[in-house]
């Protein structure tokens, strides 16, 4: 019997993991397949060991892990690899198949149009974006979001939009929110390239409280979060893994 894992990054807030939780059984619901779990990298539980055992125990014999991350990056290549390896060892009867992350989606790159528009009430002629990534080891990772960037300028018609990050890559937000403070921009607004809330965004809105009370008006937009086109994606990617 088929199987599907769906493995999410994992979080210490349960607003957080409650959002992962949903968005999944929603995405569960899309797909035709009685053997379905979720489990967490880190931070939350089930874990990928605790949610493989699952599937096992219900009777699957092909497991299909599917990573629920926007990019390639660290734990793409190197943590849910290892698992796998670990698990396929301890399951030597059970055919493992291992998924994609959503990758850069023009329907993802929509959302984050629409992101900016929910949160814009009047574009300003100095308006400047800052679209903010994870951050990764991987040199893949600022050629995915700079390709995003492109992307974005073309759909939105908005020159002013530049990459920042809050891991790992340069240039920093903190630095990017910082220079964009003091330029001549009114109007800043942060587009976080993120799926779902927790410490990353926490610690986004903390930076973007420090200048509150200057002459800027700093937009936070949504982040990706529950979007049926997210729902849609995962959905094409798990479909992929199984066939």
């Amino acid at each position: 019997m088929q199987g599907v894992l769906y493995v999410s990054h994992g979080s210490r807030y349960a607003d957080a993991t409650a959002e992962a939780t949903a968005f999944l059984e929603a995405v569960k619901e899309q797909v035709n397949l009685p053997l379905q779990e979720i489990c967490f990298l880190e931070l939350a539980s089930p874990n990928m060991m605790q949610g493989i055992a699952n599937l096992v125990a219900q009777g699957a014999t092909s497991i299909a892990i599917i990573p629920v991350l926007l990019l390639q990056a660290g734990h793409y290549y190197h943590d849910i690899p290892q698992v796998i390896a670990q698990q396929r060892a301890l399951y030597p009867a059970v055919s493992f198949s291992y998924g994609q992350p959503l990758g850069v989606q023009d329907q993802i790159i929509q959302i984050l149009a629409e992101r900016i528009d929910q949160a814009v009430a009047e574009r300003r002629p100095d308006m400047k974006i800052l679209l903010i990534g994870r951050g990764s080891s991987n040199p893949q990772t600022v050629m995915d979001i700079e390709t995003i960037v492109c992307k974005l300028k073309r759909i939105t018609t908005l020159n002013h939009i530049e990459a920042c990050y809050l891991a790992a890559c340069e240039p920093s937000f903190d630095k990017k929110l910082q220079t964009a403070v003091t330029e001549e921009n009114s109007q800043i607004v942060i587009v976080p390239y993120i799926w779902f809330t927790g410490f990353l965004m926490r610690h986004i809105h903390k930076k973007v409280t420090k200048f509150k009370g200057t002459d800027k008006e700093i937009v936070v937009c949504q982040h990706l979060g529950e979007h049926p086109a997210m729902q849609e994606a995962l959905k094409d990617r798990v479909i992929e893994a199984i066939s």
